[in-house]
């Protein structure tokens, strides 16, 4: 099984260690030959190191946003309890590897304490678009609970391509709820959401060091055996910077538990959906592949972490509230940010074409 920060109580980490096993490549590198034709999931970045402003960045988002964290958890557990719990006596919380998996340890740290009657568990499994799910791990899952049991959890929408490889995966396990749970859904897809807003999630701004020291998911064949889960690398070198524990509990601790979330549900009336902004996007831009446009808050941070990033959209350019390490990540990287109206989202990342190049 899979090392990593986090305790057996909070998490079951389906992933195979390759600690040694791959060299990470920098973003340059990676970036030529995912558009070159190699998917991303057979090679592993180099990890950001975050410099001292942009890490401040981070510690002032965590005090800012802990409690809308800690509330769109609490609202997103309440709509998994009352969904699960009419067809099963058990909820099987399903997170993604890696950005789902802080996000269903305090989904579970919630309904453990809030319902200490609930039988509640939590795994953390692979799905790689393109690629999918790991039937491997799914399968463990399904030998040990009923279909029924069963909820996906994310930390936030960008502009669906995880939920639709989800449901298109999820179509041969007859009896598992396809929704998918997240904290924010700007995207407008899911049912399943804490908030409809684009907001901060503390935990998008950092990598490894908030997800229990472990790497984005890995396949490849020459690694990742026929039988095998899908694979992972743990950073032991990171642990003296590890802030995993440090932000599920202070999430935890931002929780008011004598209130009931049960019946907050701030749903827009909004019928844009995001993939409409980002085909909107698309078109005026001239960007050749729609994967190349990566919307919300926390894929506008992941395009500036790990990949090349060819300009940054944001809603307002002085909305240091929301979109601060964003801007700092862009000034580092000298990539332009242009302010653009969007309604779903606050922020969107565009991948540079490297044939442009």
């Amino acid at each position: 099984m899979m090392r990593s920060s986090y305790s057996k109580e909070d998490v079951t980490i389906l992933l195979k260690d390759i600690t040694g096993q791959v060299e990470p490549q920098p973003a340059e590198v990676r970036e030529k030959l995912i558009q070159s034709g190699t998917h991303y999931c057979e090679m592993l970045p180099l990890e950001y190191k975050p410099g001292e402003k942009y890490f401040s960045l981070y510690k002032e988002a965590l005090d800012n946003y802990a409690s809308l964290t800690g509330e769109s958890a609490a609202v997103v557990a309440e709509k998994i309890r009352m969904k699960i719990c009419k067809k099963s006596e058990e909820i099987v919380l399903v997170s993604l590897a890696r950005a789902g998996t802080p996000i269903g340890i305090i989904i579970k740290r919630y309904l453990n304490k809030k319902y200490p009657e609930l039988k509640v568990h939590h795994y953390t499994i692979s799905i790689i678009r393109g690629r999918g799910i790991d039937k491997n791990a799914m399968a463990y899952i399904l030998d040990r609970h009923s279909s029924e049991s069963l909820c996906f959890v994310d930390g936030w929408t960008g502009k669906g391509a995880i939920l639709n490889t989800l449901r298109k995966e999820l179509a041969e396990y007859e009896g598992v709820c396809d929704s998918l749970a997240v904290l924010a859904d700007p995207a407008n897809i899911t049912d399943l959401y804490g908030t409809q807003e684009d907001f901060l999630i503390p935990s998008s701004c950092l990598n490894s060091t908030v997800s229990g020291l472990m790497s984005r998911t890995f396949l490849r064949s020459d690694i990742i055996r026929e039988n095998d889960f899908h694979g992972a690398v743990y950073y032991s070198e990171l642990e003296k910077e590890d802030m995993s524990i440090e932000f599920i509990d202070r999430v935890m601790e931002a929780i008011d538990f004598g209130k009931d979330y049960s019946l907050m549900d701030e749903k827009q009336e909004s019928t844009v959906k995001g993939i409409d902004e980002v085909k909107k996007i698309q078109e005026e831009f001239g960007v050749s592949d729609i994967n190349f446009i990566k919307p919300g808050i926390g894929e506008t941070t992941r395009v500036l972490l790990r990949r090349i990033p060819w300009k940054i959209l944001v809603n307002d350019i002085n909305d240091n509230k929301y979109i601060a390490h964003i801007l700092r990540l862009a000034e580092e990287k000298n990539v332009e940010v242009i302010e653009y109206p969007m309604t779903r989202y606050r922020a969107c990342g565009i991948i540079k074409d490297l044939a442009d190049t």
